[in-house]
């Protein structure tokens, strides 16, 4: 079962956004990343120089993370705009 954890930046990024929002994203990934088997089945692969980070879709945010297998570990390391995270 995988554990979520927030990067600074993902903190800092979550603080600059909508308070609504950024609880709405807090428990999206509590429901579906939390405690999962399986955090690839909610998100997608990115491609090129970002090929080893996953993209979750919540809204019109993304969620850019790394999940580590060997640890058993999802960490979100950016949150922003979709017309914005991806710069």
């Amino acid at each position: 079962m995988y554990s979520v954890q927030l990067s600074d930046d993902a903190v800092k990024d979550l603080k600059k956004i909508d308070k609504h929002q950024a609880k709405f994203i807090m428990a999206w990934l509590r429901k579906n990343l939390e405690g999962c088997t399986d955090p690839r089945q909610h998100g997608k692969t990115l491609r090129h120089d970002r090929r080893n980070e996953w993209c979750y879709r919540v809204g019109s945010y993304r969620l850019i993370a790394d999940i580590q297998d060997n640890i058993v570990t999802i960490e979100i390391i950016n949150v922003g705009h979709r017309r914005e995270i991806y710069r």
